[in-house]
């Protein structure tokens, strides 16, 4: 019975997971627990948390596994940077000691790390390394329900592989074909997400949810880039500099080729910006559309398994679903970096440990993501003394759901934390804040006055499964938030001819159909289809909403305000409620109301400042 703990960590959403055998035990990302997003560094809280959920010591582990290579990638920097020379001489001085001193050392800083853990003895540590993609792979095929699948991964950039095509058969995966660095669709769109004033590694969510406020007749010319039969593509590299440069595209290029400059982080989005992003999302759609004919065409497989960043573009994906390339589709909720660290786990305890699987062909191995820690009555008493909060108990959980139903159906907005929390970048009911999806005025609530974000951005629905199609065009569940699906035709309401000469604003509050908050500006939404089966209570909840209202739909944001992680704790939970405009705040069976709190309008003795995302 192999006892396997997973790291991701030293570029960004480090975490650490843990498998006994055929079971994921405990997963979590760093960034929960230290409060800094998708922090690079080496998961100490995130390690403490899964051996403890175990009971075991670090020197009783049979294997610790890192989710790449680092030599490897240390010799595509050197041939990047060879190839490109003299280019780049100023970036090559300043990654060459950075590397030297850190990366080439990464068993050292791996040892060191686990140093702050816990004590162990080094002799009984098994210490294995996982190539970047292969343990994108196994994040997503052994998981799955299915014994036999292709395997899609797209990212950034692992060692050299940027996007790889696979076939998983039981307990082993081989790799067919890959793309190599620099030509990167991740990195691609990336570069785009840079360009319109994101941060990169964070704010490409944001381009997704940008590009449907762009003109569809706009077509932006694409001579920095050539998309292959097989999905792959080539990038002029004249056009991007960061193979050699500190930055991530040559602007001035750029700025001719687009007919626009740089956008400024906070700067007004005009239409140009919002056509620029759409320009990107159609090249990804695409992209991942020939990639998964090529992945049905040299494997012959009816299922396919996807991971890597790119995977959680869920309008990419939702076309995807809308092509029938494969009758099924399973995707890795925590399908970034953070989710490598479990996928390195389960890489070596299949492939090396040559664990058998057990897989019975219906449900995932993910036991609804929901693999953080969770809190008891005695801890969340503790938060509520010291912070001297006011709440009321509920012993009986359906006259909690009853009251917090009715709260959410009069427009209130309730911050709602439960059990083990989510792994991966999705609320999926266990931190989430949520409201009342027919409410037309929820969107710009949520947005301005609770998460202190941009008016632009969407916001899911969660819906009860078994009512999901009467919603949405929708043929299967979408357990992880993972699929963007259109809502349908007779919920819809007609748009006015003059439509897409609309400002971004007109259009984003031109009222869309009867569940207009979580309706985005194309009709779809990014639906999350809730089992009782496998969340009891936010199902529970959302089924008591549907008794009060007919409507089995609810809105679903993450817990959390703009640059914050989502929260973990239960203090976490109430300062972030004390900080904003949240109306409730239910925590397991206790349930806070903003006004009976003390000085309830004081948000700025609550506040904390995250950096911007």
């Amino acid at each position: 019975m192999a006892k396997i703990l997973g790291i991701s960590a030293f570029y960004h959403d480090s975490a650490a997971a843990i498998i006994i055998d055929n079971n994921i035990i405990a997963a979590a990302q760093e960034e929960r627990f230290t409060r800094d997003k998708h922090t690079p560094d080496f998961p100490v809280h995130s390690i403490q948390y899964c051996l403890e959920e175990v009971g075991l010591e670090i020197d009783e582990l049979d294997a610790i596994v890192f989710y790449d290579k680092p030599l490897l990638k240390f010799e595509r920097l050197l041939e990047t940077y060879y190839a490109f020379a003299p280019k780049g001489l100023i970036s090559f001085l300043k990654a060459i000691p950075v590397w030297i001193n850190e990366k080439l050392f990464l068993k050292k800083l791996i040892y060191d790390g686990l140093k702050k853990v816990g004590k162990y003895n080094r002799k009984n540590i098994k210490l294995l390394f996982s190539e970047h993609h292969l343990s994108h792979a196994a994040s997503a095929f052994f998981p799955s329900p299915f014994q036999k699948a292709a395997i899609l991964t797209i990212d950034g950039v692992g060692e050299w592989c940027t996007a790889s095509l696979a076939i998983g058969q039981n307990n082993q995966i081989k790799i067919l074909k890959e793309m190599e660095f620099p030509h990167s669709v991740g990195l691609l769109y990336s570069a785009f997400t840079y360009y319109l004033g994101f941060t990169v590694n964070s704010g490409e969510y944001k381009l997704m949810g940008l590009a449907p406020y762009g003109n569809p007749n706009s077509e932006e010319t694409q001579r920095y880039i050539d998309i292959k039969q097989d999905g792959s593509i080539w990038m002029n590299q004249s056009y991007f500099e960061y193979s050699t440069g500190l930055r991530m595209v040559n602007d001035g290029k750029w700025q001719s080729l687009f007919g626009l400059s740089r956008r400024k982080p906070e700067e007004d989005l005009e239409p140009k910006h919002c056509n620029l992003a759409l320009a990107i999302q159609i090249v990804t759609e695409e992209v991942v559309l020939r990639m998964a004919e090529e992945a049905k065409r040299i494997t012959g497989e009816d299922s396919i398994c996807m991971a890597g960043g790119v995977a959680l573009n869920c309008v990419a994906n939702g076309k995807l679903l809308l092509k029938n390339i494969f009758k099924n589709i399973y995707i890795q909720p925590a399908a970034g970096d953070a989710g490598a660290s479990l996928g390195a786990a389960m890489a070596i305890n299949h492939m090396y440990f040559n664990t058998p699987r057990v897989c019975e062909g219906v449900s995932d191995q993910m036991q609804g993501t929901y693999l953080g820690p969770s809190y008891s009555e005695k801890e969340i008493l503790s938060v509520s003394k010291k912070a001297k909060a006011v709440y009321q108990y509920y012993d009986d959980f359906s006259e909690l759901t009853k009251f917090v139903a009715s709260k959410i159906s009069h427009g209130n907005v309730v911050g709602w934390f439960q059990g083990r929390m989510e792994f991966g970048p999705r609320a999926l009911g266990n931190r989430s804040i949520l409201g009342d999806a027919r409410n037309a005025e929820m969107q710009k609530k949520l947005n301005l006055k609770i998460k202190y974000r941009e008016g632009f951005r969407p916001f899911a629905p969660s819906v009860l499964a078994e009512k999901a199609s009467d919603y949405f065009q929708l043929s299967t569940e979408s357990p992880y938030m993972l699929l963007v699906a259109p809502v349908r035709d007779e919920r819809r309401n007609q748009l006015p001819e003059n439509y897409y000469d609309l400002s971004l604003w007109e259009r984003l509050y031109h009222l869309r159909s009867d569940i207009p908050s979580i309706t985005h500006l194309d009709f779809s939404a990014r639906v999350q289809t809730v089992s009782k089966q496998t969340n009891y209570r936010y199902w529970k909840l959302i089924h008591e909403f549907e008794k009060q209202t007919g409507y089995g739909v609810i809105v679903n944001t993450s817990f959390n305000v703009r640059g914050e992680p989502i929260v973990c704790t239960p203090h976490d939970a109430y300062r972030c409620f004390m900080s904003t405009e949240m109306d409730y705040l239910v925590i397991d069976n206790f349930v806070y109301c903003k006004k009976e709190q003390l000085d309830w309008q004081n948000k700025e003795k609550w506040r904390t400042q995250f950096k911007m995302d």
